[in-house]
């Protein structure tokens, strides 16, 4: 494969793949150089997308000539290609930045001032800390820490916590947890029974474990089949929740996904876990037997008393979908294969109709097929949310390799767009546009403020506002980091002139919102306007 002699290249759109109002697909780019594993939203509307340094030689070159040696490198020692770019969504275009150790099936969340921080990986980079601090202009790339990590971690998940500080939970062979940055030099890492307890041998089903921070300032952690309420700073159990209806497992690689779904100040925190495979499909697609996927979904309240899961069927079996939530607090069930596991070729029947969730809804009225792509998406793919109210669609590489010719689902990367049916046209009277509070604005824990906005129609039905904020993710192996929505409490809407305002309360606190940039939308009548960024502190 000869790598692509550009340093920046500019992608142009594809006509619509769809135009109905199950959403559209948009092809947004051909070739973007590498397959999109790992994706984050930064708050200058960039996204860091990168794969693994192991896959051989990418399709964009390097800048400026640089090579990469690695006498460590499994792949290439001598490496002048690029295994991370930053996708730039106003000008649809992408550039090669440089990663120096293996950030294969790593994890990260994004620090309270914005900083990408991302954890561990494989081989030479399985105890790297690597930080990316975006910028207005094309001089910003990633900075490496290594060692910076008590243990390896591969296959971990991270979760910003209400301090600013980072939980990373897990991995390959690794029960127990850790903290960055550390408090202390000496600090160490802590065990974790759980994960010891929800491995399943040869097999795990427990790595990358959905981990929430709930209301409470606890942590709710999945793994495998159940969950518990987790101190983590005292370290102890708080509470052992049911096993999922069933028993089968939901964690990789049987992946399913899981959300927290939007946080409301009326209610409690809720769980929403959907898909995987069933027990026994990861030993039966090593063996050339592909499993029907699990079809179900179980949703749980985390703080009651006696918490139990009520299931829920969706339209058809997943696994390795993922989870995205929307600002009018709606979940995209998206990507993923109909029968297999994660792993290695171990993946048939791609999925390729996204599936609206709607949690306020009746049980039986909540799912809605959306259109589908014409492009498989099964293992290492991702979505993200867009600030414009889009979702970012990329990556599907179940290879060991790149691999473009003679395999049933090819190394894919290409990057798509899917608008879900709010941004149709048929909607765009009922749009709102924010016109102040300006983007990058401070919101304070506790502390009221306004947001002025206007309607093309000039008719507001004020019952119907309301004001979400939705916290960017860190996306891999069907799983979002740190995803949150948050419905502002307040919502008094007033008309100001031709132009109307509504007063609402920033988050109670830290446990609820952990410090950092989020995504602020407006919605009407389900309605989302495209959203700002906003720093809350």
């Amino acid at each position: 494969m000869t790598p692509l002699p550009f340093i920046l290249f500019f992608l142009f759109l594809s006509p619509n793949c769809t135009a109905f109002n199950g959403g559209d697909w948009v092809l947004l780019a051909s070739n973007i150089g590498i397959s999109a594993m790992h994706m984050q939203l930064l708050r200058n509307d960039r996204v860091v997308i990168f794969d693994r340094t192991d896959f051989g030689a990418s399709n964009i070159s390097l800048p400026a000539g640089k090579c990469r040696n690695d006498p460590n490198e499994t792949a290439l020692t001598h490496d002048c290609t690029a295994h991370s770019v930053e996708y730039d969504v106003a000008s649809n275009s992408v550039r090669p930045l440089t990663v120096l150790t293996d950030t294969w099936c790593s994890s990260g969340a994004v620090e309270p001032d914005g900083t990408l921080v991302q954890t561990g990986g494989f081989n030479d980079g399985d105890h790297a800390v690597r930080m990316y601090n975006p910028c207005s202009d094309i001089s910003c790339d990633w900075k490496e820490s290594n060692p910076a990590l008590t243990q390896r971690r591969w296959y971990a998940t991270n979760h910003i916590l209400p301090d600013g500080r980072q939980i990373i939970v897990g991995g390959r062979r690794q029960f127990n947890y850790e903290f960055y940055p550390k408090k202390l030099t000496a600090e160490k890492s802590y065990n974790l029974p759980f994960l010891a307890q929800t491995n399943d041998p040869k097999i795990e089903n427990n790595l990358y474990p959905f981990v929430f921070l709930t209301p409470d300032g606890n942590l709710f952690i999945f793994a495998n089949n159940r969950a518990i309420l987790f101190n983590y700073q005292n370290g102890s159990v708080l509470k052992d929740y049911p096993v999922i209806p069933g028993g089968d497992p939901r964690s990789y690689p049987s992946s399913g996904s899981g959300v927290l779904l939007p946080l409301k100040s009326s209610s409690g925190a809720e769980a929403l876990v959907c898909g995987g495979a069933p027990k026994g499909a990861y030993v039966s697609a090593n063996n050339g037997n592909f499993i029907p996927a699990l079809n179900s979904c179980g949703r749980i309240r985390i703080n009651d008393p006696n918490p139990q899961w009520v299931m829920e069927t969706m339209p058809g079996p997943r696994v390795m979908g993922d989870m995205v939530l929307l600002p009018n607090g709606n979940v995209l069930i998206i990507n993923g294969a109909g029968s297999g596991t994660a792993g290695w070729e171990f993946g048939r029947d791609p999925i390729l109709s996204p599936i609206i969730y709607r949690p306020d809804n009746p049980i039986g009225l909540r799912f809605e097929v959306q259109n589908p792509s014409s492009t498989p998406r099964m293992y290492h793919s991702t979505a993200i949310l867009l600030r414009d109210g889009r979702v970012l669609v990329g990556g599907s590489n179940p290879h060991i390799y790149y691999n473009f010719t003679g395999v049933t689902f090819p190394t894919d990367l290409t990057l798509e767009a899917f608008s879900p049916s709010y941004l149709d046209s048929n909607f765009a009277n009922a749009r709102p546009k924010i016109i102040s509070l300006g983007s990058q604005s401070s919101i304070g824990y506790k502390q009221p403020f306004v947001v002025h906005f206007t309607v093309p129609s000039g008719r507001v039905f004020a019952n119907s506002v309301r004001v979400t904020i939705v916290a960017p993710a860190f996306t891999t192996h069907s799983f979002s980091m740190n995803q949150r929505s948050l419905v502002l409490s307040g919502g008094n809407v007033t008309t100001v002139g031709k132009t109307y305002q509504i007063r609402v309360t920033g988050p109670d606190s830290g446990n609820l919102a952990p410090p950092g940039y989020y995504l602020l939308f407006v919605v009407h009548q389900e309605i989302p306007s495209e959203g700002i960024w906003v720093q809350i502190k």
